[in-house]
């Protein structure tokens, strides 16, 4: 179902300015509200809700209301609801639905989480290839209500076999004597009902299409995915990987209806584990005391140096993680990825390197300026090469790239660098009782 509800009609704004409007109450009074409204509209209401705030609802309503309001929605939104609650909850709820929505939600439920089978449509419209025109859009016109989607209509053969798919804008303009063969898109992009969502999600996007075909090993369609759906996917993902690159935990509902609790718990767990990260530099500061206690002049420009290292491998995480959340760079691609980040850490190093060694070295002189710039194109090699290398590792052993991203490797690279600085303070000469 499409979560982000076209506003062209003073229904559907009435409609998305009542979800916006029970996002943000306590749950009790979100559902006496909604107990208020006409039982289409309410019915309306509840489809555009997050997943999480149709959870809580079901909690505060009546049992006749909830049995109304699950029995109203698509199958592939019934999943989404059941997915986040209790098995035994779930299974209740699935007694009470009628034979018909309770086997098309267990055919979806057979499926694995996360899966193109779970978020597919299982009832359409099928045409035949020999078809005329005037019968397909007459068949739409009678059976169309009793499905999500008459958009884009699957073409099977004799054997219920998958050939191809039929637009209804084709449809409309076409003439009425024209076949159904001679305006469909044969053997479009079609994927199995094991893919994983995202990858649908990215196919979808790529072909240009309204729906893809979930097909079974022997060709027979499964159901389609919408690009609705498939848009929420990408939405959740995106959502996911930018509260991660944060350093804080996705929230699977709306801002304002999350308590404040609960978003410094979303919070703390990251920050103490950053916290934690951070003794290193801690470490590092204390093991070269005696280096500072000589130098003094060597800890004005530590915030210079983190700061730019930490931005440029920042820089690079970010780059590598937007490229593999788009499906431009895989993993087998890693080796050439970080030798190109390197390259390009390194260019910026020495760019800022130059631009700071004059100014350096008249306030503070040569042993000085050298050291800081041969660090800064140290640290800006190093923070590039560890910012593109995280995700593509934590990727190939499992893990959401976006979990080491920017503050895991801005925390990182904040100690070695200054490791290295010390290091190089160390080897120049001049800089020491100098």
């Amino acid at each position: 179902m499409d979560r982000t509800m076209t506003t062209g009609t003073p229904q559907d704004q009435e409609i998305l300015s009542s979800v916006e409007a029970l996002s943000r109450t306590a749950p009790f009074d979100r559902a006496a509200a909604l107990s208020r409204m006409a039982p289409d509209r309410a019915r309306a209401v509840f489809e555009q809700l997050d997943p999480e705030l149709q959870k809580e609802l079901l909690a505060h309503l009546r049992d006749r209301q909830v049995e109304r309001l699950l029995e109203d929605l698509d199958p592939d939104d019934r999943v989404r609801l059941l997915e986040t609650l209790p098995k035994a909850v779930s299974d209740a709820l699935l007694a009470r639905l009628s034979p018909r929505e309770r086997r098309l939600t267990h055919r979806l439920l057979a499926f694995p989480k996360e899966s193109a089978g779970r978020i597919m449509v299982p009832e359409y419209l099928p045409l035949r290839p020999a078809q005329s025109v005037e019968e397909a859009l007459s068949l739409i016109r009678r059976e169309g209500p009793g499905v999500a989607t008459v958009d884009v209509l699957p073409v099977l053969d004799e054997e219920e076999r998958f050939i191809g798919l039929a637009m209804l804008s084709d449809l409309v303009r076409a003439k009425e004597q024209e076949r159904v063969a001679d305006i469909m898109i044969y053997s479009p992009p079609t994927v199995a009902p094991e893919t994983d969502q995202e990858e649908v999600a990215r196919l979808l996007q790529a072909a240009d299409l309204l729906a893809l075909p979930v097909v079974s090993p022997t060709g027979n369609l499964l159901g389609l995915i919408t690009v609705d759906d498939a848009m929420d996917v990408l939405q959740t993902e995106h959502e996911e990987d930018i509260a991660r690159i944060g350093a804080t935990e996705p929230l699977d509902r709306p801002y304002l209806s999350i308590p404040v609790l609960r978003l410094t718990r979303a919070r703390l767990v990251w920050l103490t584990l950053l916290a934690a990260a951070g003794a290193l530099t801690v470490n590092v500061l204390n093991r070269f005391e005696s280096v500072l206690e000589q130098a003094v002049t060597l800890s004005l420009f530590i915030p210079l140096l983190i700061g730019v290292g930490g931005n440029s491998g920042a820089q690079s995480a970010t780059t590598v993680i937007r490229a593999m959340a788009t499906g431009e760079v895989r993993g087998v691609h890693s080796a050439a990825i970080m030798l190109r980040e390197t390259y390009v850490g390194f260019l910026l190093g020495t760019a800022i390197a130059l631009m700071a060694y004059f100014p350096v070295a008249v306030i503070f002189g040569t042993p000085l300026a050298i050291t800081v710039s041969l660090t800064l194109i140290a640290i800006c090699t190093g923070a590039t090469l560890v910012g593109s290398g995280m995700p593509l590792l934590a990727a190939r052993v499992g893990i959401d790239p976006a979990v080491v991203s920017a503050p895991v490797v801005t925390t990182l690279v904040d100690a070695v660098g200054l490791l290295v600085y010390f290091l190089i303070a160390q080897a120049v000469p001049g800089i020491l009782n100098g």
